[in-house]
């Protein structure tokens, strides 16, 4: 035989020399929960999570980026006793995660913090917008993320992530961010986010779940690719710096689409049930935690995505270190 493949995977050297997607620290941003208090708090539907304190916060972002994980995103346990219909607490300037946005700053200057901008987890009813008669309304909502993504770049946050779903936030978000100032913020758009069963642990943990009804009018139906396309070239053209597909693991197929018909970095969430899924399998001794690990992430890097969001950004990055 004239051709004989095997002969690029005789050895861990060759197969090293030839491989064609190369995982690294500088691939991921890290998902980190942070509450009120002093406490750092284990999330029982994520082992190995935690809602962290803001001083816990801090370290934990700041050991990750001494491993080589670039950047954080940050999301917000907040107290029943601040949600109201109206998600005010989304904006307040002294609230938990414009204080938290500081502690990083200032502790770690060089770390990237991107931060959540949505409604879900200050309103009271659940939904990551204003919520009349059982029907979001859009517009209404987007008024407030603008609010919200300002008292965020105002207290110092390099990039804001609306993973809202509502239409025309990317444009009113770079407007608003533009005429106070803030040109330099980015925006890291939730383009394609699905509407996936794949979220639950993520709502235990934050206990951000809606009250009534599902959120199956503004994110996004998973039989649907095409659709993906479209609002993938709507976010460009409102100002998207960077575009987002979640889940990942499920939704190849879309970061590959994406890839192709994007000129903007593509970003993929592999979300709380991804990470369970593996935890438990591991934990039962049916899977090798490490081995699954490297492969889903090699998997959704080989399909297109230049930036990874993955619970097990740290982990990785100590492993290829």
């Amino acid at each position: 035989m004239h051709h004989r493949p095997r002969r690029n995977r005789k050895s861990a050297g060759i197969r090293n020399l030839v491989r064609e997607v190369i995982l690294s620290a500088h691939d991921f941003i890290y998902p980190l929960f942070v509450q009120e208090g002093d406490a750092n708090e284990d999330i029982a539907a994520m082992p190995g999570c935690k809602r962290w304190s803001i001083a816990g916060l801090v370290q934990e972002a700041s050991e990750a980026f001494a491993l080589g994980v670039p950047a954080v995103v940050i999301f917000p346990a907040v107290d029943e006793k601040l949600k109201n219909p109206t998600g005010d607490e989304a904006w307040n300037s002294e609230g938990l995660i414009p204080r938290a946005v500081r502690a990083l700053k200032t502790a770690c200057p060089e770390l990237i913090v991107i931060t959540d901008i949505a409604l879900d987890p200050y309103n009271s009813d659940g939904h990551d917008g204003l919520v009349e008669d059982g029907k979001i309304l859009n517009d209404e909502s987007v008024e407030i993320l603008c609010k919200q993504a300002l008292c965020h770049a105002e207290a110092g946050v390099d990039i804001v992530s609306p993973s809202d779903m509502m239409d025309g936030r990317v444009a009113a978000i770079r407007k608003t961010l533009d005429s106070k100032g803030h040109e330099e913020v980015s925006i890291l758009s939730y383009t394609a986010k699905y509407a996936s069963a794949y979220y639950g642990p993520f709502r235990g943990a934050l206990d951000s779940a809606p009250k009534a009804g599902d959120k199956k009018t503004y994110q996004m139906d998973y039989a649907n690719v095409r659709e993906s396309v479209r609002e993938a070239i709507l976010d460009e053209e409102e100002g998207a710096d960077m575009i987002m597909v979640k889940p990942a693991g499920a939704y190849l197929d879309i970061i590959l689409r994406l890839k192709e018909t994007s000129t903007l970095p593509i970003a993929a969430y592999q979300v709380s049930g991804e990470y369970l899924m593996i935890k438990s399998a591991a934990k039962a001794g049916w899977l090798d935690e490490k081995a699954v690990v490297l492969e889903s992430l090699t998997g959704i890097k080989r399909a297109g995505a230049d930036i990874i969001l993955s619970y097990f950004a740290k982990d990785v990055a100590g492993w290829l270190k």
